[in-house]
Formats: C-alpha cells, sequence, structure tokens
C-alpha cells in the first residue's frame, strides 16, 4: 500500500470499541488477552480522540473503568463510523497525491514517462532533491486508478492517465443517503458520501439504532463481495477465547431486529450443513474460489429456510431434523389483538382456532429451543405445551417452576 494506516491491527480496536460500548466494565488491567498496558492506553487514547463526547468513565473496586455512552436517539450520525476515516501518510505519499493531479489537470493526460519529467522540472525542488522512483509512481498511479480517482487507457503502446470526470449528481439523494447510513448494514459506505457536501440532513432519529454493526463493515463488505460472485470464503472466528478456521460457502446475511446482530449463514462442506456464524466473531475473511455448486446450495436453502425460526439449525447430533413444537392458548372474546399479533410473529408457523376462545400455534422448526422466549410472552393465557424434542419440553416447564416459585 503506499499509505499506512493509524490502525495498523484494526481487529485490535474493533475489540477496543466493542469493549467498551457493549461492555464497559473492565479495568486497565484486565485488558490483559489485548496487549500490555502501554498498548492499552494506546487504543485508549486513540478511541477517545475520535469519541471523546461520549467517552467517560467509573471508579470501581478493581480501578478505574472506561466506557462509551452513546444515547442512539441522540446522534444524527453513527459515530463509530469514525474509525474508518482515520489514515496517515507519509509526506512524500501525500504530496505525490496532489503533484500527480496538479499535473494532470494541466495536461489533460499523461503517461508515466511524462509525470516523471515533469514531477522533475516542476516539483523538483520541492522534493529537496529526492524525487520518487518509477515504481513509486507506478504504484502510486495504480493505486489511484483502482480507487477510481484516475482513468487508465492504452494508446498504442503507451497507458495514458487522467483525472475521472464526476458526473454523478448526488444532490437529490442526500436524505435517501442519510437514512441509508443508519439504517443499512453497509451503512458506512453512506456516510462516506454524506462527507461529500454541506447539506448533511440532521433530522433523522432512530429510537432502536444498533450503531455496533459499524465496526463490523470490513468483514460484513468482504462477505457480500464472496455472496456476490457466489466464491467460497475462508473465514476465522474467535468465540470464547479460541479461535477456528472455516472455509465455507456464504449464502445469506441475517440482521437481528431485536439485537441488531448480523449473522452469516453459509454451507460448511465438512459437516455437510448449513450453519451460522455470528459476524462479530469473525475476524478475518479472505475470498476463496468460484463455487461450482453454489446454485444447488441455495436451492437447497431454499427449501429449507420456512423451516429457521431464528439463527439456528440445532446441533450436530440432529443435522436436517425437524423438532414439532405446539402450544394451546385461551383468548378472550374481547382479546382479538392476542389473534392478531400470533398472525404478525408466527414467522414459518400456524395458528388455527380450536373452538371458539381456543387457539393452536404449531410449528417444525431446526431449533424448537429458539422459540421459548417468544412463547414465554404468551405465560398466563397457555393451556398446553408440547414439542417432540423432550429437553424443550423439561425446560419449558422447569422454567415455568422457577417462575412459581420466584413468587411464593
Amino acid at each position: 500500500m503506499a499509505y499506512g494506516e493509524l490502525i495498523k491491527n484494526f481487529e485490535k480496536i474493533r475489540e477496543y470499541l466493542r469493549q467498551f460500548y457493549v461492555y464497559g466494565f473492565r479495568s486497565r488491567d484486565e485488558f490483559s488477552d489485548l496487549g500490555d498496558r502501554r498498548s492499552y492506553d494506546n487504543e485508549r487514547r486513540r478511541v477517545q480522540s475520535w469519541l471523546d463526547e461520549y467517552y467517560t468513565f467509573r471508579n470501581g473496586r478493581d480501578g478505574k473503568q472506561v466506557f462509551l455512552s452513546v444515547d442512539s436517539r441522540s446522534v444524527v450520525h453513527n459515530p463509530l463510523y469514525r474509525a474508518f476515516k482515520t489514515k496517515t501518510f507519509t509526506r512524500n505519499d501525500i504530496v505525490l497525491h496532489f503533484y500527480i493531479m496538479d499535473i494532470l489537470k494541466e495536461h489533460g493526460s499523461a503517461d508515466q514517462n511524462e509525470i516523471m519529467d515533469a514531477l522533475d522540472q516542476e516539483y523538483g525542488d520541492l522534493f529537496e532533491g529526492n524525487i520518487p522512483d518509477e515504481r513509486t509512481v507506478r504504484n502510486k498511479l495504480n493505486e489511484l486508478e483502482e480507487l477510481g480517482i484516475l482513468n487508465k487507457q492504452r494508446l498504442g503502446k503507451r497507458t495514458v492517465f487522467s483525472v475521472t470526470e464526476d458526473k454523478t449528481d448526488l444532490s437529490g439523494w442526500w436524505d435517501a443517503i442519510a437514512f441509508y447510513s443508519e439504517a443499512a448494514p453497509l451503512g458506512v459506505v453512506g456516510s462516506f458520501l454524506l462527507d461529500k457536501t454541506d447539506e448533511d440532513p440532521e433530522y433523522y432519529r432512530f429510537k432502536h439504532n444498533y450503531i455496533m454493526h459499524a465496526i463490523d463493515s470490513e468483514i460484513l463488505c468482504g462477505l457480500i463481495i464472496a455472496i456476490d460472485e457466489k466464491k467460497t470464503v475462508n473465514i476465522t472466528v474467535n468465540s470464547l477465547g479460541q479461535t477456528f478456521v472455516f472455509d465455507n460457502v456464504p449464502l445469506k446475511i441475517y440482521v437481528s431486529t431485536e439485537t441488531g446482530r448480523e449473522y452469516l449463514l453459509s454451507w460448511n462442506r465438512k459437516d455437510g450443513r448449513f450453519v451460522f456464524t455470528r459476524i462479530d466473531r469473525i475476524v478475518k475473511v479472505k475470498l476463496g474460489k468460484g463455487a461450482p455448486d453454489w446454485d444447488e446450495i441455495e436451492e437447497r436453502y431454499k427449501k429449507e429456510q420456512d423451516h429457521i425460526w431464528g439463527v439456528s439449525y440445532g446441533g450436530l447430533e440432529k443435522v436436517g431434523e425437524l423438532e414439532h413444537i405446539t402450544f394451546e392458548l385461551k383468548v378472550n372474546s374481547d382479546e382479538p389483538f392476542i389473534i392478531d399479533r400470533l398472525e404478525r410473529e408466527k414467522r414459518c408457523g400456524s395458528v388455527i382456532e380450536l373452538e371458539e376462545g381456543r387457539w393452536l400455534f404449531s410449528a417444525d422448526v431446526y431449533d424448537a429451543k429458539e422459540l421459548l422466549s417468544w412463547i414465554n410472552t404468551f405465560i398466563g393465557r397457555i393451556t398446553a405445551f408440547k414439542c417432540s424434542n423432550p429437553s424443550v419440553t423439561e425446560k419449558f416447564y422447569t422454567d415455568l417452576e422457577r417462575m412459581a416459585a420466584s413468587y411464593e
């Protein structure tokens, strides 16, 4: 790369941001798993420089505990996008960028040799005699071309560069871009676009704005590219202090409406099954080769998706096995809103009226345990519960007994 990132290891700062924002109860000495004390101090100061207005601390029993406090309803834009907007450049690198742009603005177009000559004749004194070599200039030109700043075309034996003309008119799109930047999983793209305007819409507020997905944008982008190009991915996952590496076929991104947490649904060839992986636990994504059976895997998913309640396919011991779960509930005639809610939230289940005031919900899913928290919101109306998985039935009634005991 022609420039160095201020964050040499983004995964480390990603973890610090997560610790400060999501948890916020660890003292300086408890960050040993993320580096030594000096590393902690450097990362903490970096986070504070970006997010000073949200940075605070408390003095706990184990010392000072740093955390980020953000009321998502009061922020116009996700502040965590700032982590992607901090770069550092060498002196020669930044001046070379602007000198090349000046030369091409003046000459319209030029090849590498002509640019080298112009740098020597017009800007030699400014480089103090240390004119960049051909390789440095070539790398810079190629980098600017990859970023879309320059056009590159072949004219006979010459490769000519020119400044890309920006014909895009975003004047009628700022409202949509502002909404996208907060509502979409890759909203960081919208955030970068908003940096180009002085007319930034500031009237959007989100009651439930889950801002932590911002720091997963780089990982998510790699996964979306793999899905779009129907390629395999090599993903490194850090879970509960252990690191795992998988070669999977990515298929779909799931986003929780309750927590904002993002999940990758992929096909694990080793186990011969679909698996869900929390994206905030993926630390590295490497694109692989094209997956020749991608369409076949997608067709299989389409047949099975009607039996996925949340983000689980159950345990390895029951690959592909469905679990049948039902519960009956009593609903008074003046409570149609209960039935409306059942119909609205049933997902892959079905709701039928057995007799007046008596209703039945049933579903065939890969992991019935996922339904329990939702089913428990109807406690007090449930008159019967059954599940083909005995452990789910046992948990349901055990939880009932524990709840009853807490009121005795």
